[in-house]
């Protein structure tokens, strides 16, 4: 590979490039969507099929379990078999278990679904998003490649709040499941005929078994231990041997992966400065945005008495702000100025539309407060948003391509369920103080009551999205500090401190050897 070339040569360039976009895209989209909508026909899959208050919340864990568990399995899968190879076979599973999932007839179905579901997106998502990496090479082509994914990455979650309640409400909850298939038949079909991997990107080194073991039961117990702390408390038996496992299984990890010749996760991907900085910003982004997401959807259905299907229209200034942030603002700025100039004002703005929701009071107006928050969110959101997906893999060996890929799922995944464990505990203890201090109330009966639990909740919610705020101030000050490098193709400013090598390999964008 070339180490003075600032783009790829035309020799290089596949002409297949903004084809392979449309279903590499198309899929990103699908695996995203099903992070949502299936939330919305939970209530009514769980009255079909007899599932248990108790159990029900593992149609949902099971899928996170497999997914964040599996994805550094996953990444290494497409660097050794191809890219290519492992999207197709991702996008094929992901449709047989959605088709297990619509015709289940029984709880264990369900999660045995759910899971296979999760395995499949382990391998698909960090396939689709190092295809991006080693397809698009030229600086300027590659920040809209990044544009376009990061803004799907951002909106698609509130995009499937939309679906999933048209499809419950309209049809059944069956169909949230089975509209996965022609998404993943039609980008499996285009996918074969239209994407050139480049040759000489794969790893041709032996598969790590014990760290594939290591992080995998790691992530498991880590994921698990943030899942069950929701429910269960934090000081939980379990919750704290969970958390105690995945740190030893993690350390474990870390120390095998230093000694071992072809490592799973070689350590130079997590240690480079700039993606380091790029998976602990994102991840920490992730916590407030997925404690977003719930928090006003329960306000707007439980407070405001919003349908589903409004609710989700309701989301939809938010997913035009990250369209707008992504395609027109990250993509054409992220060629002039360094990506921590995008990034950290990025998530400075979407702190900014966080900071207005924390005034959130039961009477407030959707037009005057939660619009135009929901505006800067986005807009914050997918400036930072797309820079980061770019500089997650821009630099990369490509034969790392994919396990690069895989931490930016990994750190999206981890985040998203602390976000959902950590500030819904924070949430629930506000409400129950709340509660406590206007006890004669509530226990008074009548609209009175009523009104007490309502401003209760949305107490829970205001006290958790200060966190949030303060959460995303930090993913800004990552995001300063941390990410140094020039803006792309310009040969700027790389931290030292992974090789020279390295280095030299960050100061150009990825090309085929």
């Amino acid at each position: 590979m070339s180490k003075t070339a600032a783009t790829a040569s035309p020799a290089a360039v596949d002409p297949s490039r903004w084809k392979a976009l449309v279903f590499i895209a198309l899929a990103q989209l699908m695996v995203v969507l099903d992070a949502t909508i299936v939330n919305i026909a939970l209530p009514s899959a769980q009255t079909d099929l007899g599932i248990s208050d108790g159990n029900r919340q593992w149609v949902i864990t099971a899928y996170a379990l497999a997914f964040g568990g599996l994805l550094l399995f996953g990444g290494r899968i497409a660097d050794k078999w191809g890219r290519k190879n492992a999207f197709v076979t991702g996008l094929i599973g992901f449709a047989l278990a959605s088709a297990l999932g619509g015709a289940a007839t029984g709880e264990a179905m369900m999660l045995g679904a759910r899971a296979l579901q999760g395995a499949f997106g382990a391998l698909l998502a960090p396939a689709a998003l190092s295809l991006l990496a080693v397809t698009f090479t030229d600086a300027k082509e590659r920040a809209k490649a990044f544009g376009i994914y990061g803004a799907i990455a951002g909106g698609g979650g509130a995009v499937g709040l939309i679906l999933g309640g048209f499809l419950t409400k309209y049809l059944n909850w069956r169909w949230t499941f089975f509209v996965n298939i022609p998404f993943a038949i039609v980008a499996a079909a285009g996918a074969w005929m239209v994407i050139r991997e480049p040759a000489g990107s794969r790893n041709s080194a032996r598969l790590d078994v014990p760290g594939v073991i290591l992080s995998t039961l790691g992530l498991v117990a880590l994921v698990y231990g943030f899942t069950r702390a929701e429910s269960a408390g934090w000081s939980d038996t379990v919750t704290v041997a969970m958390f105690v496992a995945s740190a030893a299984l993690l350390a474990a990890f870390v120390f095998v992966e230093s000694k071992v010749a072809s490592p799973l996760l070689p350590l130079r991907v997590l240690l480079e400065r700039n993606r380091g900085g790029v998976y602990l910003s994102l991840g920490l982004a992730v916590i407030s945005m997925f404690g977003l997401f719930l928090f006003l959807t329960y306000y707007l259905q439980v407070v405001k008495g919003f349908s589903p299907v409004k609710t989700g229209f309701a989301f939809l200034p938010m997913i035009a702000g990250m369209i707008t942030g992504s395609t027109q603002i990250g993509a054409r700025l992220m060629t002039r100025v360094a990506p921590r100039l995008l990034m950290g004002p990025g998530f400075l703005l979407a702190g900014l539309g966080m900071l207005m929701l924390t005034q959130l009071e039961v009477g407030s107006s959707y037009p005057a407060l939660i619009l135009p928050a929901q505006l800067l969110l986005g807009l914050g959101m997918g400036t930072a948003f797309m820079p980061a997906m770019s500089l997650a893999t821009y630099g990369v060996n490509p034969a790392d391509a994919g396990v690069a890929s895989a931490m930016v799922n990994t750190s999206q995944q981890v985040g998203g369920a602390i976000g959902t464990a950590l500030l819904n505990t924070i949430a629930a203890s506000a409400t129950t103080a709340y509660l406590t201090d206007h006890a004669a109330a509530a226990a008074a009966g009548g609209p009175a009551a009523k009104l007490v639990q309502a401003q209760a909740m949305v107490e829970g919610y205001a006290s958790a999205i200060w966190w949030a705020v303060g959460i995303l101030v930090a993913s800004a000050a990552i995001a300063f500090t941390l990410i140094s490098t020039g803006r792309p193709g310009s040969g700027g400013p790389v931290a030292s401190g992974s090789g020279a090598g390295e280095e030299a390999e960050l100061k150009i964008p990825v090309v085929a050897h």
